[in-house]
């Protein structure tokens, strides 16, 4: 509508001047055939149908300096506007176009307009009611095609907004109120549908989001199931082990030199199968023992780590114990124990699959401490393949972090949350050729 209005302003004017114009188009018509009359011989009824045809009371000429009456009916008293068509500018058009639809019904213009012929200029006399009937039937023209217009132009606006916005945002509406019913699920998951402005953006980052959020939430949900049945699992395990440690205490009262030299190891290793059964009955509940923190002496550890994981002197992987004889950690002696051999499992396995690969490939895990102010470093290194950078992002995440097929990824993540609950970091370092995870255990004053 406001366009409509810009648009009315200036060719209301026109339409005024061009009425004018048509107007003094006819009086010089009409002149020239009055002036090749001789004079006196136009009847006055001609002039009077000459007048009427051109709508005006009065048809003057100037010529060879002198001014000339051609014809005229009833003069007017006066004349209360004049309007030059040769000098006049759009302004001033514009100005008189709304003082003649504004102004008194009847009031006389004296037209002036270029002549022909060696006339200079022709000038009518005429009354403005005409033209200001013919303005307001243009103006009512104007108006209803406006409305025709903006009608129109509304409905397709309306038809384009509802297809290019509300409906796409009640389709957003529709699958976050489906989502929000089965969450779980992937059906209620919106398919994106390419667009590239804000409302393609928000169907791209709500499809990412419901993914996600799905795939989180049936992880959640079997992982809820496996905790359970891992929990009754573990308390039937518990029992068994439990005889199981029975006969190796039998087993420990045998002399023979190779029963004794390994008895209290298996005697260990089942002392600490059934504390991990009953830790992780524990850890079902989101509760992990709390350290029991002492001195903790790391060199014997690790043959310990040697023996459970079979890297005796023929076994195909090398074990190299850099621990410096002495060095202790402030720790729990158990919880230590399980983080090294998770982190030795690892590697073992890691080293293995390179094998598979590389048979020439060297195999060797080395592990190394040192004290570094008020906290203990402990570092395991392999030769093996090292871990994709796809994986390292989620590296210490429950089932998230492995990278072999069939591994569940726990292992990095019980041993991230052990040396955490000891105040301590869990990082895998830049190497150039395997990998290198560094443990960080600060001593109990300062966590």
């Amino acid at each position: 509508m406001v366009a409509e209005v810009l648009i009315y302003v200036p060719s209301i004017a026109n339409f005024r001047r061009n009425w004018l114009n048509d107007r003094i188009a006819a009086a010089q018509i009409a002149a020239l055939v009055l002036e090749a009359a001789p004079a006196g011989a136009v009847p006055e009824e001609l002039q009077r149908r000459l007048l009427d045809q051109i709508g005006a009371s009065s048809v003057a000429v100037r010529s060879g300096g002198a001014r000339r009456l051609l014809a005229v009916t009833d003069l007017p008293h006066s004349v209360e506007r004049m309007v030059d068509l040769r000098e006049a500018s759009p302004w001033v058009w514009i100005v008189d176009a709304f003082g003649a639809l504004t102004g008194p019904e009847h009031t006389m213009l004296r037209i002036v307009g270029p002549g022909m012929d060696g006339v200079e200029f022709v000038e009518i006399v005429l009354d403005e009611a005409p033209l200001r009937s013919a303005m307001w039937r243009y103006s009512a023209n104007v108006l209803l095609l406006s409305l025709v217009i903006s009608i129109v132009t509304a409905l397709l606006v309306y038809r384009a907004l509802h297809v290019m916005i509300v409906r796409p945002v009640r389709r957003l509406t529709s699958s976050i109120m489906a989502f929000g019913r089965r969450p779980e699920d992937a059906g209620p998951v919106i398919r994106p549908s390419g667009r590239d402005d804000e409302i393609g953006q928000a169907e791209d980052a709500l499809a990412a989001m419901q993914k996600s959020l799905a795939d989180e939430l049936r992880q959640k949900k079997h992982l809820a199931a496996l905790g359970l049945a891992v929990s009754k699992i573990n308390h039937d395990l518990r029992n068994m082990l439990a005889s199981a440690q029975l006969f190796s205490d039998r087993i420990s009262g045998i002399s023979e030199p190779t029963v004794q030299r390994f008895a209290p190891k298996l005697i260990g290793a089942l002392d600490r199968a059934i504390g991990f059964c009953e830790s992780t009955l524990a850890y079902g509940r989101a509760a992990e023992r709390p350290p029991e923190r002492r001195a903790v002496p790391l060199a014997p550890m690790v043959e310990d780590l040697r023996d459970l994981l079979g890297l005796w002197d023929d076994s195909d992987i090398a074990l190299v114990n850099d621990v410096p004889d002495g060095l202790t950690a402030d720790a729990d002696p158990e919880h230590l124990f399980r983080v090294l051999l998770n982190l030795g499992r690892n590697a073992v396995q890691a080293l293995r699959d390179h094998a598979a690969e590389n048979p020439d490939a060297p195999r060797r895990i080395a592990v190394s401490a040192r004290r570094d102010g008020s906290a203990t470093v402990i570092e395991v290194a392999d030769t093996g393949p090292g871990v994709p950078a796809r994986v390292r992002e989620r590296l210490f995440e429950a089932f998230l972090g492995s990278n072999r097929r069939g591994g569940s990824g726990l292992g990095l993540a019980i041993a991230a949350e052990l040396v955490h609950a000891h105040g301590g970091t869990i990082s895998l370092e830049p190497t150039e050729t395997g990998s290198l995870f560094r443990v960080v255990i600060p001593d109990s004053e300062l966590v």
